[in-house]
């Protein structure tokens, strides 16, 4: 008798996040049917954190092929960005490295059904090692980035390093040029930037099904 065909088990999804309230936001928030195991990883803030923290996720075998988000919480750049804009990343950038996200048309699409009544930017997301304040904020949107945040970039980059697998990231802003926060502190005080990233799971699970499609 021949052997009994086993179907491949599905691709996990690991989202990762540096803060604890993100984490807290991203796991309590409602979660939509998922496609295969999801995993929600808090980093640790900065970019050498979210790499060492991607690397040893990816190195367990159950998540070696997972496909990878990096969220949470990002400071907008252009001019007329509100707390609470959804930015959903056509690229993340960082010293001198350039990474292109997959699916940022389906990610787009979820995002406005998941959270109506939100403006959701899609362009370039740009990595720093710290928190940009006051004008730098204005040297970066001059390269052409619609936000920026420390992990992001280093997050996908890190993921691809590890193997070839679809990445994406999605950051709500919580602060903007008009809108400037003294610390990440206040977010839990009531700010609508966490309500929004509770609500984003469904999306993430929407664009992860998406990559089981057969392409046309």
């Amino acid at each position: 008798m021949g052997g009994t065909h086993k179907p491949s088990a599905p691709t996990p999804l690991l989202i990762a996040c540096a803060l604890g309230i993100e984490r807290l936001a991203l796991r309590t928030g409602r979660a939509g049917a998922a496609s295969g195991p999801v995993s929600v990883i808090r980093t640790g803030m900065g970019p050498r954190a979210a790499e060492a923290a991607v690397l040893r996720a990816l190195g367990r075998h159950e998540a070696a092929d997972a496909a990878v988000i990096a969220s949470g919480f990002c400071a907008g750049l252009a001019p007329g960005m509100h707390p609470g804009d959804l930015v959903v990343a056509d690229e993340t950038r960082d010293a001198g490295s350039t990474t292109v996200c997959v699916g940022t048309g389906v990610l787009v699409d979820a995002l406005t059904r998941a959270v109506p009544g939100r403006t959701v930017h899609t362009g370039p997301l740009i990595g720093s090692g710290h928190v940009v304040r006051g004008p730098e904020r204005a040297g970066l949107r001059a390269t052409g980035a619609i936000a920026v945040d420390m992990e992001s970039a280093a997050t996908l980059r890190t993921a691809l390093r590890t193997g070839p697998r679809p990445v994406a990231a999605v950051r709500v802003v919580v602060d903007a040029p008009e809108h400037e926060l003294v610390r990440i502190g206040t977010v839990r005080g009531g700010i609508s930037a966490f309500r929004v990233l509770r609500a984003v799971l469904p999306a993430f699970h929407e664009w992860h099904r998406s990559l089981l499609l057969p392409r046309r």
